[in-house]
């Protein structure tokens, strides 16, 4: 994924460090979203799908720890904890929450972009639910992220490679409208060799497997202006 399409969720009361955060990621090429207490950052959570939340643990309204919790309870996105809190105890406690790395105030700027970076790295696959197997609209379409199947109405869908990247990456972020150009970065990979329009025949021939009706889909859904968000409702999940 490059740094263009990776969106950030930086959570931070103090403004000054807020605005320092926002300045150094998007200097580098981030797309940087703000909350200053931890209800605000849960919504925007919930809004954007983030690729990254950076989370400071002393928060008005909801504390750090009680919004890692609530994420976690529906996301393995990574999350950098960062907070004046340096004990050794204090550390443990942000990594049993769920955190996947934790950076001590004062800090500096190289050391907070490795560390986005290398906690990037380690998700470049993607985010990923809580659940490797979901299904929606009563069992409608299914979907195994771990062997990589899809079904139908109850019976296998014979997917291309292309084709399941697409609907994977749309399935790991429902609540996320993807560019065109998002879905050949994030999904196809950088040696995809089509086009935007090449993208829209994926999707076509997408829908004609898992929709009833092409004409009106209900999982892949066209946002215009923008590109494709998926629009499953109902959703039961399985299998951790």
């Amino acid at each position: 994924m490059s740094e263009s399409a990776v969106k950030i969720l930086v959570v931070e009361d103090e403004a000054k460090i807020a605005e320092a955060l926002s300045a150094y990621l998007g200097s580098a090429g981030y797309g940087v979203s703000l909350a200053d207490d931890g209800e605000s950052g849960l919504a925007a959570f919930n809004k954007s799908a983030p690729d990254l939340v950076i989370l400071d643990l002393m928060l008005p309204k909801m504390s750090g720890e009680k919004l890692c919790t609530e994420i976690r309870r529906v996301s393995r996105v990574p999350v950098i904890m960062l907070t004046a809190k340096s004990g050794e105890d204090d550390k443990v406690c942000g990594f049993a929450l769920g955190a996947d790395d934790y950076i001590s105030k004062p800090f500096s700027p190289r050391e907070l972009m490795a560390r986005v970076r290398s906690v990037l790295r380690r998700s470049a696959g993607g985010v990923s639910p809580l659940f490797s197997r979901m299904s929606w609209n009563s069992g409608d379409l299914e979907i195994d992220l771990e062997s990589r199947s899809v079904w139908k109405g109850g019976e296998p869908a014979a997917l291309t490679p292309n084709e399941y990247k697409i609907l994977a990456r749309l399935v790991k972020h429902p609540n996320r409208a993807f560019s065109r150009d998002e879905l050949i970065d994030t999904a196809l990979g950088e040696n995809f060799g089509g086009f935007e329009r090449t993208v829209d025949s994926h999707v076509k021939n997408l829908r004609g497997k898992i929709e009833d009706d092409t004409a009106n889909p209900v999982y892949i859904v066209t946002v215009r202006g923008v590109g494709y968000r998926f629009g499953g409702a109902a959703r039961a999940e399985t299998e951790r």
